[in-house]
């Protein structure tokens, strides 16, 4: 089992950003691609976060913000996260600990303060002629790299794999979050969906 070529994509994930009422931010999420692992393999049933075999949550962290015009920059600190294999999925979005109830099977620490630019488009008029303004339609986007800390070597669908012989050097993710935010759960202020994708570091 070779390492991927610098650059040679790694994985794809979805999930959502949450700001907690005590004002720490974290991510959760399940992989829709990942190295050596055949994508039927990824999924218990119809794709979606209740039968996703492979999930990820980050340690809570903070961000402060910084702002430019029209632009929102929020500066995430360094933090750590987590991938999971789940033998038996049951992840839920209403419940953003459950991506971490799996067999952790590789750890990550991003290695600089993540930048996360929010755009703000123009304000468009409400149906009606001399309706108020809507709120106006934003893009969020980040990048950031992660270190390999640790990974174990694991069993799935028949055969063994280990992140670590794949991703020794880590990773290099963006990510666009969704513009629409969702009903957060007791606890959390704010829930955004987003997609990620991660390519190999050399």
């Amino acid at each position: 089992m070779r390492p991927l070529l610098p650059s040679q994509v790694a994985w794809y994930v979805t999930g959502r950003f949450y700001a907690a009422d005590t004002g720490s931010i974290l991510d959760v999420g399940y992989f829709l691609h990942l190295p050596g692992i055949d994508d039927g393999d990824l999924f218990a049933g119809t794709p979606g976060e209740a039968t996703a075999c492979f999930t990820f949550a980050a340690a809570p962290f903070t961000a402060s913000q910084v702002s430019n015009g029209g632009l929102s920059l929020a500066l995430d600190a360094v933090g750590e996260f987590g991938l999971y294999l789940n033998r038996r999925p049951a992840a839920t979005f209403d419940d953003p600990q459950s991506f971490a109830a799996g067999e952790e099977i590789a750890r990550f620490r991003r290695r600089n303060i993540v930048v996360g630019a929010t755009v703000a488009g123009p304000a468009e008029t409400a149906g009606q002629a001399g309706g108020s303004p809507a709120p106006p339609a934003l893009i969020s986007q980040n990048v950031f790299s992660a270190a390999l800390l640790w990974s174990c070597e694991f069993e799935h669908a028949g055969r063994r794999h280990d992140l670590g012989r794949l991703l020794p050097h880590g990773i290099t993710q963006w990510g666009t979050a969704s513009a629409q935010p969702m009903p957060p759960p007791a606890g959390y202020s704010t829930s955004l969906p987003f997609v990620g994708w991660a390519v190999a570091v050399g």
